[in-house]
């Protein structure tokens, strides 16, 4: 029987959310439309029918924005879509990342959920309309999956919570998170605010898990209406590969206390990894040698690590939550030895090495000229960045060896974290406008490098000079959860991560939170508990900014020496060709007479900037008399643009020339203008009259010898043989 359209619909905080199913892509394991107004995304999962030997799932969630949704033609030379652009990514990590915890444990089968942009209304961003498009193909798929997982995007804006706001709404936000759950759980929270309280914060949470259970309700009625229409789901039945008895035995007999020992001598990352190295690679080869002459070992040595690995998560968990203690013997909220160094080189604009335990991050800030700011291209238009925040993870920052292939979803995603926790507290660009930028090198890795770049990153601005609002520190937040025991853990290094249930970064001013990204490894984290990590964050943060105003408290005053010297001027929208000229003919003048670079906006907002100081208040002195009109009876400095057998055209200022006729270039008789006066000389001339065309008549005589310009014939017109060229005929080729 061939399957029907499906297509069912929940309203949410006054939007509704359409989920469609039956009509395309029936071939994939599943697959959706969902809707939001005009945007339509199409989500598709598909796993393969043969597993892989992999260590971890290998799921892949890759979502992409074709162009034609916005009725738009991909800009540059190559007219059709190629590399993700920085928003895809990100959208990418933010579909994974709730959907990830909730495979099976062993499960190994390639899996790839896919999402392309339809249809795009500009009002209505599709990221999170994907998230809930992606759990819903899963749950039409045979993909044993523990769904489902519903997102929203919820705004505060004017004291008032917004779900799913338009693009519109969310410019004016105090607050914008992006946040994906389970029915009662939350797996993801993202976003940032403009200095919000902690209880803001969590006010938003509960309101986006109302609406995220409705969602989840609304996926599972589609997945109910499918099976009635003819498409029965049938899960996979999913066993994952279990440890021989005998090999688990063996190596827990052997490495057991070794590894609980070493996990209990307070040792750093490098310690205890050479404890286990210690014990893991003897047992492998013991292994190895057994399965020679027992079958029950044979191949066995595959096994060491996963059992080592289960040894390593139950104890150190067994060890936080009962005895209270941290691998590395700190306090719960005890964050690792902070060292900060500033500035680190004289020719940077600003430079800070951020030392948190054996996480290290060396930040620069470079300022900029509007020139250099980064264009955008996304489903929506074109629009410039005025900050980027780059981060950098080489491999030798955690002692591998992997050559640099240009950032991948994790170095995009923690720099996007730390650009977004620093940009509420940059100034504006009327106060400062200069573009900037921030690189974070990772030169040692053991818990929150993203985190250690807010940190450093603010430092780095600060001691570049930029007037921001506030320092930015950030915290890493970790949980052991185990029934009704848990712990909150301060600072997570890297192994309480990796055997944590939970990684929440938060980062902020004294005055409230800017940034944060919570990911959840179990299913699902209550709002009690959350509360209680923003509170402990909260006091970690301070602590934090405490450590940071010791090194620097707040911005330079000074730039450095290195830095250009840029200022913004306002002229007139009807004199840009003046300052520009025919041709770019001004504007390149003003760039290689005083080397400085100029930037024009279409508004008429000026740039001008340079190293050289003089250099900049020249040209900025030119560009700004393009503002002034001549003045009757004012002197002024102006140079001979051209000349004729009249007498000579005078710039007196950028884009504003008079006439200074021969009879006016000197107080004795000129026959020839040339005998005074050549292109390029600088003179001195007095503003005789400006006629109703505006046009400017200019008096050398009058500055030589004040009095003598003579009279002005019938109200100040020149007399009229003046004006066909006297002193040698006329021009046009008459009669001489």
């Amino acid at each position: 029987m061939p399957i029907q359209k499906i297509a069912l619909q929940e309203t949410v905080g006054g939007k509704t959310i359409v989920i469609q199913t039956g009509t395309i892509a029936k071939q994939a394991g599943g697959s959706v439309t969902t809707h939001l107004g005009e945007t339509v995304t199409i989500s598709a999962a598909t796993a393969n029918p043969q597993p892989k030997e992999v260590s971890f799932v290998p799921l892949t969630s890759d979502y992409r924005e074709r162009t034609y949704a916005a009725g738009r033609i991909p800009g540059g030379f190559f007219k059709r879509e190629a590399r993700p652009r920085d928003k895809e990514t990100l959208t990418s990590r933010l579909i994974d990342r709730p959907i990830r915890p909730l495979f099976p444990e062993g499960w190994n089968f390639e899996t790839m959920v896919q999402t392309i942009v339809l249809s795009s209304d500009l009002e209505n961003d599709p990221d999170v309309v994907a998230i809930n498009g992606a759990s819903t193909a899963l749950l039409l798929s045979d993909i044993p999956w523990n769904g489902p997982v519903a997102a929203v995007r919820i705004c505060r804006v004017n004291g008032a919570f917004i779900l799913f706001p338009t693009f519109e709404e969310r410019e004016g936000a105090e607050l914008e998170l992006v946040v994906a759950g389970k029915k009662g759980a939350l797996l993801m929270v993202e976003g940032s605010a403009n200095e919000v309280a902690e209880d803001v914060f969590a006010d938003a949470l509960e309101t986006a898990s109302q609406a995220i259970d409705k969602l989840c309700d609304l996926q599972l009625k589609v997945v109910a209406e499918s099976e009635k229409a003819g498409r029965k789901v049938v899960k996979r039945v999913h066993k994952p590969a279990e440890c021989p008895k005998a090999i688990e035995d063996f190596v827990m007999a052997k490495a057991l206390e070794p590894v609980k020992k070493g996990l209990h001598s307070k040792l750093d990352k490098h310690g205890l990894d050479a404890v286990v190295s210690g014990v893991k690679e003897p047992l492998k080869l013991e292994i190895a040698e057994k399965g020679k002459t027992d079958p029950a070992f044979t191949g066995g040595e595959k096994w060491v690590s996963h059992v080592i690995e289960n040894i390593l998560y139950n104890e150190s968990r067994a060890l936080t939550l009962d005895q209270k203690q941290r691998p590395d013997g700190r306090g719960f909220e005890e964050i690792r030895p902070i060292t900060i160094a500033l500035p680190i080189f004289p020719r940077v604009h600003g430079s800070v090495l951020f030392t948190r335990g054996q996480t290290q991050a060396l930040c620069t800030a470079t300022l900029g000229t509007p020139g250099d700011m980064q264009i955008m291209d996304v489903l929506e238009g074109e629009y410039k960045e005025r900050f980027m925040l780059h981060y950098n993870f080489p491999a030798f920052s955690v002692g591998e060896v992997r050559p640099e292939r240009g950032p991948g979803r994790r170095e995009i995603g923690h720099g996007a974290l730390a650009r977004r926790s620093i940009a509420a507290l940059l100034p504006s660009d009327e106060e400062f406008p200069y573009t900037l930028r921030v690189v974070s090198e990772i030169f040692e890795s053991n818990g929150s490098s993203s985190m250690a770049s807010v940190c450093g990153g603010s430092l780095a601005l600060f001691d570049a000079g930029v007037p921001m609002k506030a320092a930015c520190a950030g915290i890493a937040m970790g949980l052991v959860l185990e029934g009704s025991k848990h712990a909150v853990l301060t600072d997570i290094a890297g192994i309480e991560d990796h055997n944590g249930d939970m990684d929440f970064k938060v980062a902020g001013s004294r005055k409230g939170i800017t940034g944060f990204q919570m990911d959840m490894k179990i299913e699902g984290l209550s709002i009690a508990i959350m509360k209680e990590a923003l509170e402990q964050a909260k006091r970690g943060r301070l602590f934090i900014l405490d450590k940071m105003d010791g090194a620097l408290a707040a911005p330079r005053k000074e730039l450095s020496q290195y830095a250009p010297r840029l200022f913004r001027l306002q002229i007139p929208v009807d004199k840009i060709g003046a300052l520009i000229g025919p041709g770019g003919k001004n504007i390149r003048r003003l760039i290689e007479t005083y080397g400085v670079s100029v930037d024009v906006e279409d508004d008429g907002s000026v740039y001008i900037a340079g190293v050289d100081p003089l250099g900049c208040d020249q040209a900025k002195a030119e560009v700004e008399a393009l503002t002034l009109e001549a003045e009757v009876g004012k002197i002024y400095k102006g140079h001979v643009v051209s000349i004729k057998e009249f007498g000579a055209f005078v710039e007196i200022f950028p884009g504003k020339e008079g006439l200074l006729h021969i009879s006016q270039i000197d107080v004795k008789r000129v026959n020839r203008v040339e005998d005074v006066l050549k292109e390029g000389d600088e003179v001195e001339v007095k503003c005789l009259e400006i006629d109703s065309d505006g046009k400017i008549r200019l008096s050398r005589k009058a500055v030589l010898s004040p009095g003598s310009e003579g009279p002005l014939n019938g109200g100040g017109r020149p007399p009229r043989r003046e004006e066909r060229g006297g002193h040698g005929g006329h021009r046009g080729g008459g009669r001489r």
